[in-house]
């Protein structure tokens, strides 16, 4: 009687050296799951739809899960100027005529002292 072949993860699990019992501790899952797995008597959908996600948003697995230490983006450079906020806002041109309109009020008052 020829031998049924090994599932996959099983193949994968005995060549990282590990028995059904360290991989669910790893895993984080029973190890009647990694059991079930292995035996096919319960399915992948999850992992096969894991792996549809990363195809279908070109991204590895790592990318899909959020790491509390892990910035997605490079953190921005926080303005230090009034005038670096304004360019930032695209009102550098309304600050501008407001700066104007002071300084003239400004000398008024000067000159009417």
């Amino acid at each position: 009687m020829k031998q049924k072949p090994k599932p996959r993860i099983a193949l994968l699990r005995e060549r990282a050296g590990l028995t059904q019992l360290e991989l669910s501790r790893l895993v984080g899952v029973t190890e009647s799951t990694i059991q079930n797995w292995e035996s096919g008597r319960t399915g992948t959908d999850h992992i096969e739809r894991i792996i549809r996600f990363c195809k279908a948003l070109d991204c590895q697995v790592e990318d899909l899960i959020e790491y509390v230490n892990e910035p997605l983006e490079e953190p921005v450079a926080k303005p230090s100027s009034i005038n670096e906020i304004h360019q930032i806002l695209g009102t550098e041109a309304a600050a501008s005529t407001i700066n104007s309109e002071s300084e003239v009020t400004q000398k008024r008052q000067a000159t009417s002292s």
